[in-house]
């Protein structure tokens, strides 16, 4: 019976001792772990450097976000301005096309018109400068007179309807307005007033004298006809 209770009271205060070195032990790791001690300037200087190289690699970023931000808008701007531009110049060519088309039919239906007008004055031209009045007969005098008279006249119709159709050929040339005023410039009253009656109805015959003729050669003709056709 000593001897079961002495183990039993070895175990007891065995089992009573451990537990309060194992307590001990661990409150001191305990605080030894949560201990917390101030950084050195070494580590503060890294840390400095490290927060000043994320700030640099970030400003590089953002530059190159920046950059990327203004080629694309640059692009954005470029589309617009050719899109613009293309419908602008589309439409401005489509209607000077048209413009343009239409001018070229009605100039070219004026040239027709201009190459058949210049075709029938060249034609009268030739028919009035090939009368050669000098190789008249007093045989055939009456029926050539007759022909040229008739040529003279289809040609002045040919001339009053180009001047209908081509309002340039009523207009005065230059020198012919010149020599006019020239002319009329020449003529003074004192002049007009010291010329002898005799001269001035010279004048006057050699003024009145070709519009005389003619008349009495149409006369002439209508005669002839008048004859022929009793």
């Amino acid at each position: 019976m000593s001897d079961k209770f002495d183990v039993v009271s070895f175990l007891n205060e065995e089992a009573k001792g451990k537990p309060m070195q194992n307590t001990r032990s661990d409150v001191k790791n305990i605080h030894t772990s949560g201990t917390t001690r101030p950084p050195t300037r070494e580590e503060l200087e890294l840390k400095i450097t490290e927060a000043q190289q994320k700030l640099a690699d970030l400003k590089r970023a953002q530059e190159e976000l920046e950059r990327a931000r203004a080629a694309l808008e640059e692009a954005k701007r470029r589309q617009v301005e050719f899109q613009t531009g293309r419908q602008e110049i589309i439409r401005e060519l489509t209607r000077g096309v048209g413009i343009l088309e239409k001018s070229e039919l009605k100039a070219r239906q004026e040239a027709e018109q201009l190459s058949k007008t210049l075709a029938g004055l060249k034609d009268a031209l030739a028919k009035v400068q090939a009368i050669r009045d000098e190789t008249w007969t007093k045989d055939n005098y009456q029926v050539e007179l007759t022909k040229a008279l008739t040529s003279i006249e289809n040609a002045r119709m040919e001339l009053n309807s180009a001047k209908l159709k081509w309002p340039i050929l009523t207009t005065s040339s230059p020198n012919v307005e010149a020599n006019s005023d020239v002319s009329t410039s020449s003529i003074h009253p004192n002049t007009i007033a010291n010329i002898k009656f005799r001269e001035l109805c010279k004048l006057g015959l050699a003024f009145s004298w070709p519009i005389a003729a003619v008349i009495l050669i149409v006369a002439i003709a209508f005669m002839i006809i008048y004859i022929y056709h009793k």
